[in-house]
Parts: structure tokens; sequence; C-alpha cells
């Protein structure tokens, strides 16, 4: 009962205070942020196994020896270069990171900036989260979202990949949570969701048909589909507009600072992730300002 009671205590302030709702949502973003950093640099590596076994499956080969299990839970978290194991006050988000200051515990070998990144721009996210929608579902969900979508930015920068495994099953989250209206009603969702894969499936086969190369990954596709999913159809061209203009505007820096090749693809995959979430907390205003204009 004294447990009971204190955890309604603690749910009443989340309810009552905004502060301490994204005060908690902070650190519970920061969590999940070294989660994502396992997702972001084991999934890609679990999919490359999927398929060099059932490459070698249907090329007839014999069935290779056991592996060690590799999944976001197994083996346990090393250091890339010395590969000595990552005791758990190591993997603390972001105080591990500065009382290490970027360096192996083992090895001191140079701890990659993306992972404090991932895990600060989690935390930060989940926190203006929580103040922009206050306590409730939809906070929650939006948190969700926002997860996947920044696990899906840095693998497809990594990558140039954007998993079906995690763009297929958002599609259908998003149309599940909109069946009870949460962000938008299930018709302009269902709608946004055709709309997002077949407006950049078009751009897709006329930029082909006119250059005869590809512009873009089916990828692409289907993560702006999960965004029409989850905000509705409404928000899809603010969504467009904003990937478009930051995407541009990055691409011509690189490529006049000469980091970037003009012939090199650049993932187009963190500009839809980054226009989604600034349509997800302020695009109804954004919208409103761009029609007053």
């Amino acid at each position: 009962m004294v447990e009971r009671g204190i955890l309604v205590s603690f749910l009443s302030l989340l309810q009552d205070s905004r502060a301490a709702f994204a005060a908690v949502a902070a650190v519970l973003g920061l969590l999940i942020g070294s989660f994502l950093n396992v997702v972001i640099y084991r999934l890609p590596k679990m999919l490359a196994r999927d398929w060099q076994a059932h490459c070698a499956a249907l090329a007839g080969a014999l069935p290779a020896a056991a592996e060690k299990p590799f999944n976001l839970i197994a083996p346990r978290s090393t250091c890339p270069a010395c590969g000595a194991p990552i005791a758990a006050w190591q993997n603390i988000p972001l105080l591990s990171f500065i009382g290490l200051r970027g360096r192996c515990a083992h090895c001191r070998a140079p701890i990659g900036l993306r992972y404090p990144t991932v895990e600060a721009l989690s935390g930060l996210l989940s926190g203006y989260i929580a103040w922009r929608f206050g306590f409730g579902a939809q906070a929650a969900w939006a948190m969700v979202f926002g997860w996947t979508l920044i696990a899906l930015a840095f693998i497809d920068l990594d990558t140039q990949l954007l998993p079906d495994s995690m763009t297929q099953p958002l599609i259908w989250l998003g149309l599940l949570v909109n069946l009870f209206g949460v962000f938008a009603p299930l018709p302009a969702a269902l709608i946004g969701a055709a709309g997002g894969y077949l407006s950049l499936w078009t751009v897709y086969w006329l930029f082909k048909l006119v250059t005869g190369k590809e512009g873009m990954g089916y990828g692409d596709f289907k993560l702006l589909a999960a965004i029409g999913a989850w905000l509705g159809w409404q928000l899809l061209p603010l969504t467009l507009l904003l990937s478009s203009l930051v995407g541009a505007a990055i691409g011509i820096v690189l490529i006049v600072w000469g980091r970037h090749r003009r012939e090199t693809p650049i993932p187009f995959g963190p500009y839809l992730a980054g226009g989604g979430l600034i349509a997800l907390l302020r695009g109804h205003d954004l919208s409103r300002l761009l029609m007053g204009f």
C-alpha cells in the first residue's frame, strides 16, 4: 500500500507539474539514447548477417558453423579499438563520457562523438516533448516516434539504409495510434501514409526517367509514409519543404567546402526525420504562419 501511494503521488506530481514531467522525461530520454546507440550500431550488422545467410542458403552452400549470438542484447558491449568489456558505470549516458574525457578506460582510444550526441539529442527531445504536450498518451507516443526517427536518421547517415524492420512497423504503429485520433484523425493518417509514399515514389520515377539515375532509395518513401501515418496528410507538404531546404543547404555547404563530392549520394533520411520532428512539435503553427504569408 505504501508503494502504491508513492507511485500515485509521483504520477500526480508529473501530471500537475510540467517542469517535473519534462525533467523525468529528459532523464528517460538519456537512458533510451544509450540504447539507441546500440540499435544504430548493431541493427545494420544484424541485417547484413541475415542477408549473407539467405544468400548462402539460395546458393546451396552448406550451413556455416553456429556463430555466437549477435543481437541488440548479446554480446556485451566492448570497446571497438581494444575489445575490452564496457562496465556498467562506463555506460551512464553523458556522465561516463565526461568522466572518461571521451576516451576508453582501458586503451585510451577516443570515443566517437556520435554516442553522447545521440544521448543528448534523445534527452533534449524527450524533455521538450514532455513540456510541449504535457503528461499523457500524446507525449508518450510522441517520444516513441521521436526516438525511432533519431535511430533511423543515424542509421541512414552510417549506411545509407532505412531498414524495413523499422520503417514498416512505424507506419502501422502510427495508424494504430491515430485509430484513437492521438495526432490526427484516422482518415487523415491513412491518406498521409499513402500520400507520403506516393509523393516520393513519383519524384523517384520522374527523376529516373529524366536522368537515368536513382535520386533516392525506397526507404525514403516508407519513412515519409510513416510520418504521414503519424501526423496526417496535412503536415506532409511542410515536412517535405523543411527536409528539402535543410538537405539542399547542408549539401551545398559540404560541396563548397570540399567535404563531399557531387557524385556521392547524400542520405535524405536524416532530413526527412528532422522535418518530421519539427512538424510534430510545431507543424500546425508553422503551417498557419506560411499560410499567412
